[in-house]
Formats: structure tokens, sequence, C-alpha cells
């Protein structure tokens, strides 16, 4: 492999829907695929493990104190990830094994929250295995904060891979111009957009994003589709009633390179995993004529602050 090419994959998959130990399972097969052809660098969708709140929409989520909304909430935390207990050790062992870094889309359940509120994150974990950090998407969208909290800063970091400097959002973070600088800010040329799916999200802001920051950009979506739901949830056959179409995400996810230009086109209404090798002068050749935080910026007039304080609401004293 060129010390100045990273070989990466995008892994477009449907959740083994709030299923935890079902989808580690096919997360981890995937890891296996991507190691066999050689990827540096696997990214995963937004909130795979264990899977998007779909049924908000589908089951007029917003009716308060409803006993089958209590219901799904219930099993979405029984099933999401809770990192301090080892749920995602089995995929740490398996990229050391690989020799691989990943960005992970999960539901996480975090104990120092209290253990009990949901935050939509992406994880990164480097090729050692180790996670390095877990950035909780700062503001859910829409019907999204009927089961997401907000998160905070602390995840907004970067990571050194090969050549190149990595960093993710969560789906519409990626629609903010502040949380994408503070990335560029810190040396990102290539960028990992997470999303829960759908080329609608995709096929515009990922060419968008690669000329802004003039670096490579993943939009890595999930999939999802009326027959992924388990027939024996609380509210299925609503689900299935207002499942119209024959997709709820169809995917979407590609690559594009810091010109704008796809180097993988929007894949739609397939599992796979899409793999190329990117090169890092590229960047260079595109940062000649505009660096938006290099000798394309103003830090006298224009300044961005960051709070990466992980919240919490103990402040212990002796």
């Amino acid at each position: 492999m060129n010390k100045e090419s990273l070989k990466v994959g995008l892994a477009q998959i449907a959740p083994v829907w709030l299923d935890r130990i079902q989808t580690t399972a096919k997360i981890i097969a995937y890891i296996n695929q991507a190691g066999r052809q050689g990827c540096q660098l696997v990214a995963f969708g937004e909130g795979v493990l264990p899977g998007y709140p779909f049924w908000i929409e589908l089951t007029q989520g917003a009716r308060f104190n409803a006993a089958d909304q209590k219901q799904m909430h219930a099993l979405y935390c029984q099933q999401a990830v809770q990192i301090e207990r080892g749920d995602l050790d089995d995929i740490c062992k398996a990229l050391k094994e690989h020799q691989m870094a990943c960005y992970l889309g999960i539901i996480e359940r975090p104990v120092d929250r209290g253990g009990h509120s949901l935050y939509c994150a992406i994880v990164y974990i480097n090729e050692q295995g180790v996670i390095k950090s877990v950035h909780r998407k700062l503001q859910p969208t829409y019907e999204e904060r009927l089961t997401w909290s907000p998160g905070d800063g602390n995840g907004l970091v970067t990571h050194r891979l090969g050549p190149f400097t990595v960093g993710g959002l969560n789906c519409w973070e990626n629609w903010m111009p502040l949380a994408r600088t503070s990335l560029y800010a810190q040396g990102e040329d290539l960028h990992v957009a997470n999303w829960p799916g759908s080329i609608r999200n995709t096929h515009d802001i990922t060419p968008m994003m690669a000329k802004e920051g003039r670096s490579f950009v993943m939009s890595v979506s999930g999939l999802m589709r009326p027959a992924d739901f388990p027939e024996d949830l609380p509210c299925y056959d609503q689900l299935m009633a207002n499942s119209a179409d024959d997709y709820l995400t169809d995917g979407g996810s590609c690559l594009c390179a810091p010109d704008g230009s796809f180097v993988i086109e929007p894949q739609v209404g397939e599992e796979g995993l899409y793999v190329a090798e990117i090169a890092h002068h590229k960047v260079y050749e595109e940062r000649q004529n505009f660096d938006p935080v290099g000798h394309y910026s103003r830090p006298d007039v224009l300044q961005l602050s960051v709070n990466r304080k992980r919240l919490n609401h103990l402040g212990e004293f002796d």
C-alpha cells in the first residue's frame, strides 16, 4: 500500500433492528470483509448499532404517556450500547486483528449521564482496537428529540490515520458550519459523515463538504426496509401499515474527492461494502487555491470557540 494513500470501505448495512448482539455480529462480518480487502478504515451509518428509531414517525411517537411508546423506548434502552460494560469489545478486537480503524454509529446509553438516557454517537476506534473518541450528536433532529438527548463537544476531535487526518459528524450535524469548521481547524482532510440513509441526504451535501473543506468526504448510510422490522415488536402492525415505501432508508453511501467529484457514486437500495483507495496529494492540489482554515482564512477577524468538556451533572469535591 502506498504510504501516501489510504484504502477505505463504506459499509452500507441494515441492522438486525433493535438487536444489539446480532447487529454486532453483522458489523464484525463486514469488518472482516473489509480486512480481507485490505481496508485501513471502515465506516458504518448513523446509529446502526442497534438501529434508527423509525417507530417515532410511523406510530405517532409524540403521544404523551402512551403505553406503546414507553415500551418501545424501554426496548431501545435495553438494546443500546453501553461502552463501559464492554459492548464494543468484540468489535474492537476484530479491528485490531485487521489493523484497521473504524467510525461506527451507535445509540449510546452512557454511565456518565446516569445510564438511562440515550445519545446518538459516532465512535472512532483506531487500528489497535482502542476507542479514541465518542462524539455525541450535538442536536438530535426533529422527532429524534423524543428519544435521543443532546450531546456535547467532547468528541469534536480529529485523528491521524496514515497520511490523513480524519474526523466525523452525525447526520445533520454535517449541515452545521461551525461543527465542520471545528474539525477543519484541527487539520481534517478526510471527513466521515454518517447517516441513517437516503440519497436525498447524501447526494448534494457530500460534494459540497468536499469542495468547502478541500477534503475527501465519505458519506456512509444505513439501509432499512419494512421487511427488516421484527414481527414481535409492540408496534409491529402500525409500523407495517405506515411503511408505504419499499425503503425507509435507501442508502446513498458515496465518496467524494477534494474537488467535489464522486470517487464512489451514491449507492442506492443494496447492502454492501464499497471500497476505494484515496491519494493524499489530491488534498494539497485543491488547497492550492482555497484552504478554509489556512491561507484563505482571517483568524484576526473570525474565530471559533469550542467547549470540549464532557457534560455531567455531578461535580465531586473532597
